[in-house]
């Protein structure tokens, strides 16, 4: 049963802390509960549907639902634009990873950004809401702490669950503790088939929505899977794999999701040896994906629960399960000196939130990264011949 456990976990990584940073997402963006069931509904139930089908067609284990990386960065720039906006954004950017599937220029075209500039970017996102950890900690400090044991003490003396899944359950446990969980308030909504949305589609979209998400998903979501299935010895179809993630995307964008795609950690364990022999695997596979469609069908009956956690412990569980892709990509991002200044400044023009002419800051950090590397690399170039000729 090793893979049915490992099937439950997977499907914990985007139902838990992907969940929150969803509903924050949508509370940023203004949106109706009725939106929100709209985007919960697009983006698991077509994620689950996507991986399940992939799964039984190629015959090894695809898990996801949606990006989380894309919905932290998404969180970030809600506010600046309306849902139809976002959803022309979402919708152009599963038509780029289309035609980066179709293509094969994904494979050539992420070489061409370093990955220190994509994870000072990622990093300079994720600042916010590990930031915000630290008051949220403040505020309800049980919680802190048992989430801080969660996280860091008991994973050393267990690998049952991840260090993010015990940390949001002793995270609770902490909230239970201070009688800070009204149980009396929870309602659940309605059950609602999700409505389309017709989309706006501008050049901001394009800049600041589509091509920054098109790259998040690609290298945080389906390059991870895609690595993770070939180091387990697993052959991988990658474009289709990208083409197919675009289209899910694409139909998800059309009720508000902002992507549906292989998901990066969720592939990684159920292909692992942690789900048992290679020939069980699939079934882990299985179990995630058919647990993702059912947390979007029943979104209306569990966003309630969500609701009414207290703003500091949505804060801090939003913020522990990118602790460790923020602390990961810190250390790319300064580890090689040559990447050092382009990476700082991306860094910091990701954290500053900086939307100029339409443009968020996402898009002004990468450029801005990218063109102090190639001057510095021009100038080292010149420099270099320089000595030559002396």
């Amino acid at each position: 049963m090793r893979f049915f456990t490992t099937g439950i976990m997977s499907a914990m990584l985007a139902c838990t802390g992907g969940a929150i940073l969803l509903v924050q997402a949508a509370d940023r963006a203004g949106m109706s509960d009725h939106e929100l069931l709209s985007w919960f509904f697009a983006v698991y139930v077509s994620g689950g549907v996507l991986n399940t089908i992939l799964t039984l067609k190629y015959k090894m284990p695809f898990a996801g639902a949606h990006s989380i990386t894309g919905i932290a960065y998404i969180g970030s720039i809600a506010a600046h634009y309306t849902l139809p906006e976002l959803a022309g954004g979402f919708i152009l950017s599963g038509v780029i990873m289309i035609a980066a599937g179709s293509t094969g220029i994904f494979g050539r075209a992420l070489p061409l950004i370093p990955k220190p500039i994509i994870d000072a970017l990622l990093a300079g996102l994720l600042l916010s809401y590990v930031w915000g950890m630290i008051p949220s900690s403040v505020q309800l400090p049980l919680c802190g702490i048992l989430a801080a044991a969660g996280y860091w003490l008991i994973p050393r003396y267990t690998r049952f669950l991840s260090p993010a899944l015990w940390a949001m359950i002793m995270g609770l446990v902490g909230l239970v503790l201070q009688q800070r969980l009204p149980w009396a308030a929870v309602q659940g909504l309605p059950f609602e088939l999700p409505a389309p949305i017709i989309p706006e589609f501008s050049t901001a979209a394009i800049f600041s929505i589509a091509i920054p998400l098109s790259f998040i998903v690609m290298s945080n979501d389906l390059a991870v899977s895609l690595t993770a299935l070939k180091s387990h010895e697993y052959d991988p179809p990658v474009n289709r794999v990208i083409s197919a993630s675009g289209l899910a995307s694409v139909a998800a964008g059309l009720f508000g999701g902002h992507a549906a795609n292989v998901g990066g950690m969720m592939t990684a364990l159920c292909s692992s040896p942690e789900a048992g022999n290679p020939s069980k695997r699939i079934g882990a596979a299985v179990t995630s994906n058919g647990l993702v469609i059912l947390f979007g069908l029943f979104a209306s009956k569990l966003i309630g629960w969500i609701q009414i956690l207290p703003a500091p412990f949505i804060a801090l569980m939003t913020g522990i399960p990118l602790l460790g892709l923020f602390m990961k990509s810190v250390k790319s991002a300064v580890q090689l000196r040559p990447y050092l200044v382009p990476s700082t400044v991306t860094f910091v023009l990701a954290a500053s939130h900086l939307h100029l002419f339409g443009i968020s800051a996402p898009l002004w950090a990468l450029l801005s990264g990218v063109v102090l590397l190639y001057v510095r690399q021009k100038f080292a170039n010149r420099k270099g011949g320089m000595q030559d000729e002396v």
